[in-house]
């Protein structure tokens, strides 16, 4: 059994180095808040993320079948969503919720 001194000197430690590592993106963020290269950065990195997930998603997608109607459908009415109304949220819950009934009503097999 450690004695006293050794588990505070412990708990002493673990609490600086997750202080420290909870810190260091604040810190290392402060000096990028001025840069132009990372409020460029802000704006359209969501939109390449997004681009990139959508083609990932679909790049293995068996068009010519009929079971990527759901898909198809699903992308379609997101989209048609985030165009009409502009809100992240519905339109995401939108199109999963297209994609569900879809794929577990009419190409269920």
């Amino acid at each position: 059994m450690p004695d006293t001194s050794y588990a505070v000197a412990a708990v002493l430690v673990s609490a600086a180095v997750t202080w420290a590592l909870r810190a260091l993106p604040f810190a290392a963020l402060t000096p990028l808040r001025e840069s132009g290269t990372a409020r460029y950065l802000s704006v359209h990195m969501p939109v390449g993320v997004m681009v990139i997930l959508v083609v990932y998603c679909l790049h293995d997608l068996p068009v010519a079948e009929a079971r990527a109607t759901a898909p198809l459908a699903a992308l379609a009415v997101t989209v048609g969503l985030h165009l009409w109304r502009r809100t992240a949220l519905l339109s995401i819950l939108g199109g999963t919720a297209t994609h569900v009934l879809l794929a577990s009503t009419v190409f269920a097999r």
